[in-house]
């Protein structure tokens, strides 16, 4: 994208600050966002979605009288800007005071010095023929590696790019630009029972030269919806867990709810005790990498305006951190570390998924999840599963219409290792993981 619609959104961010002053806002967060965004699918042959959309807004947080209130538009006309903030601020005062609720101090603001590298200069040179011609390429390959009796076949990319500026009253800015590509496909069949199993593959990059071939999301996703075909429970029990590396943000986010400071100030977390001890086996260690080169979850600072870093959530099963921002810290009376998490990374293991469950008599490949839900308080979760069992580590049946439950503690406790194979197209960007011992439900 080019540099003159940054500077425009400088100019708008900066204005609105300096009018909300005026306005008698003591302190103000202004962001003002544009991006445009594409996205076609074909199905059947022929084109069943294209669109495009062009967004403009802005977002402010005010702290007026000692109180606070968030709003936002997306009128950017220069003429908007007043009464926009007079409206807000007034209703800010029928508020009631927060007096925790204040910028950070200025001098410990700022972005990490860092080169993340998430706008691909490609983006611009994308037109419409391009687009078409990989959505063609993309449903050609499906088709082409789709096995058993399809009943329909949906491909599909998507692009964007969008840029952001964020001024604080107090001198700190912050601007950002991201683009992003993405492709994948569904494939629906008929199976023997007359059900209609599906399978689906999507990634997303920021670059395009790093997305996964046409070919090889093609040969993926014809792999995932064969594996549903024929599906079905297994015997109640507890088994070893392998957990597909496209699943692991799914179970391990039972453990990162907890660790947010609302929910442990709220009385709400099962982790509100647990700083400093073991909440899991010595094996899993987590950190929190937020500048990683073309990460999905990459920032140069949080949303507070402080500068990023390395943090290490779980060390050999220890915890070490909560989610703490800004203002959670001085309601709790505890210090600030970050308030959100960016790319999450557990270090693959040296082993295959295949060998790691290869000595198992038994084990189930987790592959997916259906429907589910987790107590951030009490730390109990239950997900409908598809997956596989598995002999030896080689599959024996497809599985479907099964539960895997528990409480998060005892899942930790009896992590295993990781695999060799990490997701890199996620915030997520952990291998594959083995648990042992894991309570499913079935027959």
């Amino acid at each position: 994208m080019n540099s003159k619609p940054e500077n425009d959104l400088l100019d708008v961010a900066e204005r609105i600050v300096s009018l909300a002053r005026a306005l008698g806002a003591d302190e103000i967060s202004a962001s003002v966002g544009a991006g445009t965004s594409t996205e076609l699918s074909r199905r059947d042959g022929k084109v069943e979605k294209a669109q495009e959309s062009r967004s403009m807004s802005a977002s402010v947080d005010l702290m007026v009288d000692g109180r606070y209130s968030s709003h936002s538009t997306n009128d950017l006309r220069p003429d908007s800007f007043r009464p926009f903030l007079e409206r807000a601020i007034a209703a800010t005062r029928f508020l009631e005071p927060d007096l925790h609720r204040a910028l950070p101090p200025r001098e410990s603001m700022g972005l990490a010095e860092a080169e993340l590298d998430l706008d691909d200069p490609s983006h611009a040179e994308l037109g419409p023929e391009a687009r078409r011609s990989w959505a063609e390429a993309l449903e050609a390959a499906t088709v082409a590696a789709a096995t058993g009796t399809v009943r329909s076949i949906t491909a599909y990319m998507w692009d964007g790019a969008s840029e952001g500026v964020t001024v604080t009253s107090n001198g700190f800015v912050e601007r950002s630009r991201r683009t992003s590509f993405g492709h994948g496909a569904t494939i629906s069949l008929e199976d023997a029972d007359g059900r209609l199993p599906e399978g689906y593959a999507a990634v997303s990059t920021s670059h395009r030269a790093d997305l996964p071939s046409i070919q090889q999301v093609a040969a993926d996703v014809a792999a995932r919806a064969a594996s549903r075909l024929g599906s079905r429970p297994t015997e109640s029990g507890r088994y070893p867990m392998l957990l597909d590396r496209r699943a692991v943000g799914r179970v391990l986010g039972a453990m990162l709810g907890p660790l947010g400071a609302t929910a442990i100030y709220e009385g709400r977390s099962c982790m509100a005790d647990k700083l400093g001890a073991q909440i899991a086996s010595s094996a899993l260690t987590l950190w929190d990498e937020p500048l990683i080169v073309r990460g999905a979850g990459s920032r140069l600072s949080d949303g507070d305006g402080l500068p990023s870093q390395r943090r290490a959530i779980v060390v050999d099963g220890v915890l070490q951190m909560f989610f703490i921002d800004v203002y959670n810290a001085r309601r709790m009376g505890v210090p600030v570390t970050t308030g959100g998490a960016s790319n999450l990374v557990i270090a693959p293991g040296a082993r295959s998924p295949k060998a790691l469950v290869a000595d198992a008599a038994r084990a189930i490949r987790v592959d997916g999840f259906l429907g589910g839900n987790t107590n951030a308080t009490t730390g109990d979760f239950s997900f409908g599963i598809h997956g596989a069992l598995l002999e030896r580590g080689e599959v024996i049946q497809h599985l479907s219409e099964m539960n895997v439950a528990g409480n998060i503690f005892d899942l930790l406790n009896h992590y295993v290792a990781a695999a060799d194979d990490p997701w890199t197209f996620s915030a997520w960007r952990c291998p594959s993981l083995l648990f042992d011992a894991v309570q499913f439900s079935g027959t």
